[in-house]
């Protein structure tokens, strides 16, 4: 088949691409003018953050590719034209419905290497120092994304890794043509980049300027690794010259991460965080990313309001949702960790009695008090990323999310492999008490150890209804991330709204700490505000926005009707300039 039509529309942080059958009906009649309308496609979608990844694992699904497949091929292409998060030097997870059923987990997250201490980034006086697990060799925890990314190939694919490798090689060899909202993504790290030599090599022009509109990124040092990846899968990064290189550089760069660290990474194949809101069934990540246990958590407080009869965004639907993410979050920054290091109180956290004790203590008419809401007291006693959603014609879904963390990671390169940094150790707990970079304050469950996995916010999602999948969803954002999801499964559960409508909509973020519930431009009326106000809520100003990644299945809004033969709505999130709607 040939493409009939594409669009371009005003991305975010991640990137729509619908496979699209375009008969005349496939672009829809917006249902709204706020939004345009949904892609739709006849037989799969893929929703990546940039316009060249899309077209990659469109091409692998018209190959005769499967899901996995594609979200193999698009992860490696990322990592070539999407550096700020795309990555190999990263990790993530991957959230796996298949078409006989089955769910799975994969965990790639990265590692804190074996040299590790809880408190590496203190002072003699233990303060933290400024910058130390964020910046630099130190603040990089041992890499996942190949792992993860082969384990997936090797167990759900079926096309071999030279075939889905091949795309991203030639991108970094041959070089991509930079537009606008590729040279917006670079700007953003000029100066970090002139402060390493081997990110400047790459991402400057050799006179130290920054790219323009129109310029070509070559990247043959990160061809050569991929090539190894591709001859020797994950040997060829772990081991041999790659790994060689890494260690080398994070010991120059007064790293610690060491060859017995990559020896002895692994990905984990977990279950999801399964949950039943409203007659669907979610399927999401379970520790050592907080994303599914605490979107389960505030879905079930939810639950028990009539948020489609109380309308969207009136102040009685916003104020209940800010107090659900104000509880949640406490649990989340308190009692969630590594599986391996912590025992998480999972099904405590997403049992729908805890969820009525909570419910119990929301006052109808006036906000919580964070500082007055702590783990250890009733009910709460205890126990930039990118994403991409992909389904194909068989039934099988996929929703990855993977990162550096931070936007380019560390900021650092390792000299010889092309290969952008992450600075994961941050998410851990550096001391507890101090927000990290997303402002979260965490407890002693994500504290740093030898091995360790940092809690994530990452919620690669896909959504069910009987034992079918509807919907696929995720987003970037750090701890925006959880909420973000949130908002996206309320706006076409609780308000009907079809997928472009749902990512477009204005969001609101609460996080139990700091106090202040971040609003989007236009996300709340100004008499909306005003009652919510006087309820108590303390409002901020906008975070960096998210760019979410959503495809449904079966129609533009859940419960409505086909357009002629299309099956899949993809929707690119408006936020940024990177992103793609196209289909085939």
């Amino acid at each position: 088949m040939k493409f009939l039509c594409s669009a371009r529309l005003r991305p975010t942080l991640l990137l729509s691409a619908a496979l699209l059958a375009c008969s005349p009906a496939a672009f829809l009649p917006a249902a709204q003018a706020a939004s345009v309308a949904p892609v739709a496609a006849e037989n799969g979608m893929v929703v990546t953050a940039q316009h060249l990844a899309t077209k990659v694992g469109v091409q692998v699904l018209k190959d005769g590719g499967n899901a996995v497949d594609a979200a193999v091929a698009v992860g490696y292409a990322l990592a070539v034209v999407y550096p700020a998060a795309g990555n190999l030097g990263g990790g993530g997870f991957m959230t796996v419905q298949l078409a006989d059923g089955r769910k799975t987990f994969l965990d790639f997250r990265e590692k804190a290497p074996l040299a590790a201490t809880a408190n590496m980034y203190l002072d003699k006086e233990g303060h933290v120092i400024k910058g130390l697990s964020t910046r630099g060799h130190l603040a990089v925890g041992v890499p996942g994304s190949v792992s993860g990314l082969e384990l997936a190939r090797e167990k759900y694919g079926t096309m071999k890794r030279a075939t889905l490798l091949a795309p991203a090689i030639a991108l970094a060899d041959k070089g991509f043509a930079l537009d606008q909202g590729d040279i917006d993504m670079l700007r953003t790290a000029t100066e970090d980049f002139r402060k390493d030599p081997a990110s400047a090599a790459i991402f400057l022009k050799k006179d130290g300027a920054p790219f323009e509109v129109g310029d070509t990124l070559v990247q043959k040092d990160l061809a050569r690794t991929l090539k190894a990846i591709s001859e020797q899968g994950t040997a060829g990064f772990y081991k041999g010259r790659v790994a060689a290189a890494l260690v080398k550089s994070s010991q120059q760069g007064g790293g610690i991460i060491t060859q017995a660290d990559l020896d002895q990474y692994s990905t984990r194949e977990m279950a999801p965080v399964e949950c039943d809101y409203r007659g669907y069934r979610m399927v999401s990540a379970p520790p050592p990313s907080s994303g599914g246990v605490i979107i389960c958590e505030m879905l079930n407080i939810l639950e028990g309001y009539p948020l489609k009869d109380w309308g969207f965004r009136s102040a009685q639907a916003v104020h209940h949702q800010i107090e659900a993410m104000r509880h949640a979050y406490v649990d989340r920054n308190s009692y969630l960790g590594d599986p391996d290091f912590v025992k998480n109180p999972i099904a405590r956290l997403t049992d729908k009695a805890y969820a009525a004790q909570i419910r119990a203590v929301i006052a109808p008419d006036k906000a919580g008090v964070s500082q007055a809401i702590k783990p250890g007291v009733a009910p709460h006693e205890g126990s930039n990323t990118t994403h991409y959603s992909i389904a194909d014609r068989w039934g099988n879904a996929v929703a990855v999310t993977y990162t550096l963390n931070d936007w380019f990671g560390a900021k650092v390169t390792a000299a010889e492999t092309g290969v952008l940094l992450n600075n994961e150790m941050d998410d851990f707990t550096v001391k507890i008490g101090v927000p990290n970079i997303y402002g979260l304050v965490q407890g002693e469950a994500n504290v740093i150890a030898p091995g360790k996995r940092p809690l994530s916010s990452m919620s690669p999602t896909i959504l069910s209804k009987d034992g079918q999948p509807v919907m696929v969803v995720g987003t970037p954002g750090g701890s925006r991330i959880i909420t973000a999801v949130l908002h996206s499964i309320l706006n076409v559960v609780d308000y009907g709204m079809n997928v472009q409508e749902a990512v477009d909509a204005p969001r609101f973020h609460q996080q139990w700490l700091p106090e202040a519930t971040n609003l989007e431009r236009f996300a709340l009326s100004p008499d909306t505000t005003r009652l919510l106000e006087a309820m108590g809520h303390k409002f901020g100003a906008p975070q960096p926005p998210n760019h979410m990644a959503a495809i449904l299945i079966g129609a533009p809004s859940l419960g409505g009707k086909p357009v002629g033969k299309n099956r899949f709505y993809g929707a690119n999130d408006p936020r940024r300039n990177s992103g793609l709607a196209l289909g085939y």
